[in-house]
């Protein structure tokens, strides 16, 4: 344990980065709550998606480098925004006329369009934690409307009765004249209407924590800030919840970046210690268009997971978070190539190289051998080749290159079958094009026939990647033009695996007759 400690307390992987920065929060003393709070939020006008996941991964994936390098207990909080009111009636749910009678109130008071939970709210929040714990998450789920009503919320909110104009002076700093005509931090709930209203406070009163304000008729009232009667606006409420549960690292995306000192202005006015922050990129969509949940663009969790494994989802989260990286369908082949990769160089490294592995912070340390015998690119080509509807025509190719594989013995293996059938049939399928070769190319072709026909020698990617070699060496410059021909005129893709590794999955003598075929025009 010690020297996982040592490497942990010398990483440059990310999470020990972030988990370093965190501990010096505590150098001089422990926190006094006695042990170091995380906290993730999550907006439940919509179901959970794959920003959700990202979020509660990397931050699971500090904290448990945090708990490496420190003996300090941590908590971890799924906070649930579910009190605010519904602005917009979502495109993709039943009963939406009935949803727009329910619009402004608090998303715990509307109309459930499913009709199966309370509110829309409980049914979000339902399925956000039926989606935390299908991953295996550890985390406490909070709600704010249960934060607000039960009084947790109230000393707080006093606070900032008491801290009024200061926080207004924060906020109205960042807002547009005209906005701030109007603004306040308090949103009172209507004791009639039950919505969530945006009106100007006539008075903030410090004698008995109360707000008076007119309604949009022009009704005088006068509401207690605590018990759930009044809400802050979301960039005070975003502080005042770090000063209520003093929490000490919390991780949000870019677009939050520029609202990072207001927060932790509110933060302190409040009477808390501002928390430290890990500021993400965001993801992009094949067209480098910033993936939204309400234009539906990107790709969503169940998506991935119908292509690949959960684990191949989470490499893909861990590589370099303050880059913006596209997140399409098309990344889904070389996270899980590479995942693999990393699986398999682990028990041959040093704890230095361990944390730094991304399969360490994937799996909290206990890290599972890969039986990946075959990548899965190469399964992705052996799919196109043997035009396959069911993983268990690989599963032929793949016994006489691995004897003692099994789908029972290598069951990662098996599901990656599974993945690249579906893959292949969904996305590469309808994108092949094949052409004919050049003379220079037909040429080649018929020189490896040939070489492939005469091959007495063992069934070996390397010894076969050889033979395609020394045919192409000397007829191209660059060599990589001999490559590319083989994969646009034999498999019609642009680009494709390492030949030789190909030909002993697939087969000498198959191979020999998809080059004949591929001579004759017999693939297109």
């Amino acid at each position: 344990m010690s020297d996982l400690r040592d490497a942990g307390m010398n990483s440059k992987a990310w999470p020990f980065e972030e988990a370093r920065r965190l501990l010096k929060r505590y150098e001089k003393a422990p926190p006094e709550k006695g042990f170091v709070l995380f906290e993730t939020g999550y907006g439940p006008s919509g179901l959970p998606h794959i920003g959700t996941f990202g979020e509660v991964l990397r931050t699971t994936m500090i904290r448990r480098a945090f708990e490496v390098i420190s003996d300090i207990p941590t908590r971890l909080i799924c906070f649930s925004d579910d009190m605010d009111g519904m602005r917009k009636v979502p495109g993709n749910v039943p009963n939406q006329d009935r949803l727009r009678e329910d619009l402004q109130r608090p998303l715990t008071a509307v109309y459930d369009p499913f009709e199966t939970h309370e509110s829309f709210g409980h049914h979000n929040n339902a399925m956000l934690r039926r989606f935390l714990d299908t991953f295996g998450f550890d985390y406490e789920f909070y709600s704010a409307t249960e934060f607000y009503k039960s009084g947790q919320f109230d000393a707080v909110l006093k606070r900032a009765v008491e801290k009024y104009d200061d926080i207004m002076k924060v906020m109205l700093k960042s807002l547009r004249d005209e906005r701030a005509q109007t603004y306040s931090i308090f949103l009172p709930i209507h004791p009639e209407t039950g919505r969530v209203l945006y009106v100007p406070m006539k008075s903030v009163n410090k004698d008995d924590y109360t707000i008076t304000f007119d309604d949009p008729d022009g009704r005088e009232w006068t509401l207690p800030v605590t018990g759930g009667q009044v809400k802050l606006q979301w960039k005070p409420d975003f502080g005042a919840r770090w000063a209520a549960l003093d929490v000490d690292f919390e991780m949000y995306g870019k677009d939050h970046s520029t609202n990072t000192p207001i927060y932790d202005r509110i933060c302190e006015i409040l009477g808390g210690k501002k928390p430290e922050h890990f500021t993400y990129e965001l993801f992009l969509d094949d067209k480098g268009q910033k993936i939204s949940k309400s234009s539906g663009n990107g790709i969503s969790i169940d998506e991935w997971l119908t292509y690949a494994c959960t684990e191949s989802l989470s490499y893909f989260m861990f590589q370099k978070p303050k880059t913006a990286k596209r997140l399409f369908f098309d990344v889904i082949p070389r996270a899980m190539d590479e995942y693999h990769q990393q699986l398999r160089a682990y028990p041959g490294q040093t704890p230095e190289q361990q944390v730094a592995n991304p399969v360490f912070h994937i799996h909290n340390g206990d890290v599972p051998a890969s039986d990946m015998v075959v990548p899965f690119s190469m399964l992705l080509n052996l799919a196109s080749v043997a035009g396959a509807e069911e993983k268990e025509q690989l599963w032929g190719f793949i016994r006489r290159y691995a004897p003692d594989a099994t789908p029972e013995a290598n069951p990662q293996l098996d599901a990656a079958a599974g993945y690249a059938v579906r893959y292949y049939n969904d996305f590469v399928k309808p994108e092949k094009v094949y052409r004919a070769p050049t003379d220079v190319e037909r040429e080649a072709l018929e020189a490896l026939r040939d070489a492939l026909k005469a091959y007495e020698g063992a069934v070996d990617g390397d010894a076969l990647q050889q033979v395609v070699f020394d045919v192409g060496r000397d007829r191209f410059d660059p060599m990589r033009d001999w490559f590319k021909a083989l994969y646009e005129v034999l498999l019609g893709a642009s680009q494709g695996p390492r030949f030789g590794g190909f030909i002993a999955l697939y087969g000498v003598a198959e191979t020999v007759d998809l080059i004949e075929k591929g001579l004759a025009g017999e693939l297109g």
